[in-house]
Order: structure tokens, then C-alpha cells, then sequence
């Protein structure tokens, strides 16, 4: 089933154009980018020749600390307000404090321009605050320069969706800020436009179309229970009790597509989904060993039972059908994707809770997997092409309660 969203508003036009490259050429990791040069690149960034990846940590009093993986150099960020959730794009951290929102800047990134990437760094900052009420549910794009970010608050029912263009530049602007009757929902930008849940009291949710202006465009989809949002390389993807929505943008216009449950699914549904980030398949969890598979691509879901209870699945998207699994007990568990068998499997790692309520964090990469333990005070890197084999342990002085690979 599929639905149209006519274009009425399209974003202001990224103000560094995107040009075709010169070449194959790549600039040496000091060359400095400027606004001339597109691709990506911010006023004060430099262009490096390889990707800058992190691991981004907020402790439960807020400490920010970032963890370079390239030289094991650690820098103190700053502070923010004690932090009950938070959400990332590769490159922005968006701590939910139960009041509000606060947006950290990593100071890296990625530029994907599809047949190849462009890679960046500038000085880490703490950006300020997103006022709102109750617990907010952040949804993000694979973009950390262009289009929007959307925030939904629990409390006061505020939609707003964020200028990620203007986060950019090192400013918090919102596109627009629609009243809601207060509810678990959803913002979700697809392209120039945003996805907006809407509770219809016992009739059930529905998915509303908003132009970046939060011009109502007339698109209305029903969703019951929407919960739990990712965006792929194919579209975005809303979680519903009965499957998923799809969302993406065709010929200036955006395409809903509604993806059922197979027919012989157990009871229940994915909450949330977890995937390398950009690929067109996602994994989650119906239930401690229900694991659900979707490929964007394909518009189908794989169903497979899990050899032990888990706490998080994500789905690799490579070439061998990885899936990546944190079990109860704490060991990482590598399974294939087509049939759920174990290929791999490390020793139990991590306890699954610490006090205040932190959980141990599976994140999924190209080559290395990687793990975070609140209660060991320890991130783990995991070879899951080698046996699960634990390649490296990083030891932190404060409890890394929320963790975000960033510059991807």
C-alpha cells in the first residue's frame, strides 16, 4: 500500500553546494575546507583523508568525552544536564534530559555522496538546549549538514523538527514546533518534509505529513502505535503494532509504503531498530528471542528465533548477512542473518544494567563491532569477522552510560 505526499515547501538550499568531485585526488589530512568547497564542509572544519571515528560517552552526571579511535586520545567536551536517554547521527549527540533537549557537537563527521565519501573534524561544542516537557524521542537523518532533525516531547506533545543545516554552523533553529495532544510519538524528516505522529485516542496513531514549515500537506497514514524510527539509504522507517511504514521521497515527492508483518508472526512488534548505519536492512527485537529483519530494499521482513534471550540486535548489512547480537548474559553474539545461526560468540562482557539505569550499548561498524559497559567502566572494540575475537579494551574513568560512534 502507498501513499503520496505532494511537495509544497521544499528546505533552503544547503548554502555549501553540492558540486561534482575533481578527482580521485585525496587532500592531505591538514588541508583545510571551506564553504567553496562543498562536499560537506563547515567554515573552520578541515577535510582528512580518512574516516575520524569516536566513541562519544556521557557518564550519568553529563560529563562528555570523546574517545578518539585512531590515536586513543581522549578529550573532556564539557558538561550537560544529567542526561535519562539520547539519540545520534554520526556526528550530534541529543542528551534528553527530561526537560529539554541538549545538543552536543562531536566536531566530526562524514559526507556520503554516494559512490564515495568526504571526511571532517573541527573543535567539539557543546551547542545549548531544545526547550520541552516530558521525555523526548529524537529521529535523525544520515545527514549531519543538511535537512532536519525531529524531536518529539512526551509531556507537553511539542513536535519540532531542528535546522540541521543550521546546527551545522553551530546554531539551534527549528523549522517549526507543532502542539500535539501529548503522547509517545514521533517526528521523522524524510527529505524536505517531516513525518508527524498524531494519537487518535482508542481508534489507535497516525502518521501526518508536515512540509519543513509544518504546513499540514494533507498525507494521513494510520499507525498504531508508532514507535521506534530509523533512517536507511532507502528511506525512513516508522515502526507500527501491525509492521512498518517506509517512507522516501520520489520525484520531488515523498512515497509511504506500509511493509505488514508476515501473517504466521508471533505476537508483538519492534520498538526499536538498529542497523549499520546507512544500510538498507534493520533488525529488532518483538521479544527476548523474537528478532525481526527488515529489508528496506525488498519492502520484506525475515523472521528468526534467537539461540538465547537478547537485549539488542543490529543488523550488519554486509556482504555475509552479519547480524550482531547483545544476549542477557553479556556475550556478543555474531549470527547470520539468512537463518540465525551462531557463527561466533564472545565470553559474557558486560552485566545488562547498572544503577540509574544504564544499559550496555551494541554498536555495529563496517569491520569492528563495538561495546559499552556502564557497570566495567569499559568500551570494547570486537572483531566480529574473527571469531568475535576482542581486539581492543578502552577503560573509562566515568560510568559510559551513553555511548555514540561519531564521525561516521
Amino acid at each position: 500500500m502507498r501513499s503520496r505526499l505532494l511537495p509544497l515547501v521544499t528546505l533552503a538550499a544547503l548554502s555549501l553546494a553540492l558540486t561534482s568531485c575533481a578527482g580521485p585526488a585525496a587532500q592531505s589530512p591538514a588541508a583545510p575546507s571551506t564553504p567553496a568547497d562543498g562536499h560537506g564542509a563547515i567554515a573552520g572544519a578541515e577535510e582528512v583523508a580518512e574516516p575520524q571515528l569516536g566513541l562519544t560517552t556521557v557518564d550519568d552526571a553529563g560529563r562528555v568525552t570523546h574517545l578518539d579511535l585512531l590515536d586513543e586520545s581522549v578529550t573532556d567536551i564539557g558538561a550537560v544536564a544529567a542526561p535519562e536517554g539520547m539519540a545520534t547521527d554520526g556526528r550530534y549527540l541529543f542528551a534528553d534530559t527530561g526537560d529539554g533537549v541538549e545538543v552536543v557537537d562531536s566536531g566530526v563527521w562524514t559526507w556520503d555522496h554516494v559512490d564515495h565519501f568526504h571526511y571532517y573534524r573541527a573543535e567539539p561544542a557543546l551547542l545549548g538546549t531544545v526547550e520541552g516537557d516530558g521525555t523526548a524521542t529524537v529521529a535523525t537523518t544520515n545527514s549531519s549538514t543538511t535537512g532536519g532533525t525531529g524531536i518529539s516531547f512526551s509531556g507537553s506533545g511539542d513536535a519540532v523538527l531542528l535546522d540541521t543545516e543550521a546546527l551545522s554552523k553551530g546554531e539551534i533553529r527549528e523549522l517549526f514546533r507543532i502542539e500535539r495532544t501529548p503522547h509517545e510519538g514521533l517526528v521523522v524528516p524524510v527529505g524536505s518534509f517531516a513525518l508527524v505522529t498524531e494519537d487518535d485516542g482508542e481508534a489507535g496513531g497516525s502518521v501526518v505529513g508536515h512540509t519543513a514549515h509544518g504546513e499540514r500537506t494533507g498525507l494521513r497514514e494510520s499507525c498504531v502505535a508508532p514507535s521506534g524510527t530509523i533512517t536507511t539509504r532507502v528511506g525512513a522507517v516508522i515502526g507500527c503494532a501491525d509492521g512498518a511504514l517506509l517512507a522516501q521521497v520520489e520525484d520531488g515527492a515523498v512515497v509511504v509504503d506500509r511493509i505488514p508483518y508476515p501473517e504466521d508472526a508471533p505476537a508483538g512488534a519492534v520498538t526499536s531498530f538498529h542497523n549499520r548505519e546507512g544500510r538498507p536492512t534493520v533488525a529488532g527485537l518483538a521479544g527476548p528471542t523474537d528478532i525481526r529483519i527488515l529489508d528496506t530494499r525488498a519492502r520484506a521482513w525475515t523472521l528468526l528465533t534467537a539461540p538465547a534471550p537478547l537485549v539488542q540486535v543490529t543488523a550488519v548489512g554486509d556482504e555475509d548477512d552479519t547480524l550482531l547480537a547483545l544476549a542477557e548474559d553479556g556475550r556478543v553474539l555474531v549470527l547470520s542473518a539468512l537463518d540465525g545461526a551462531v557463527r561466533a560468540e564472545t565470553a559474557p562482557l558486560v552485566t545488562e544494567s547498572v544503577a540509574g539505569g544504564a544499559t550496555p550499548v551494541l554498536i555495529a561498524d563496517q569491520h569492528r563491532a563495538y561495546l559499552s559497559g556502564p557497570a566495567e567502566h569499559r568500551l570494547f572494540e570486537i572483531d566480529y569477522a574473527d571469531g568475535a575475537r576482542v581486539g581492543r579494551t578502552f577503560d573509562t574513568t566515568d560510568a559510559p552510560a551513553f555511548v555514540a560512534e561519531t564521525g561516521r
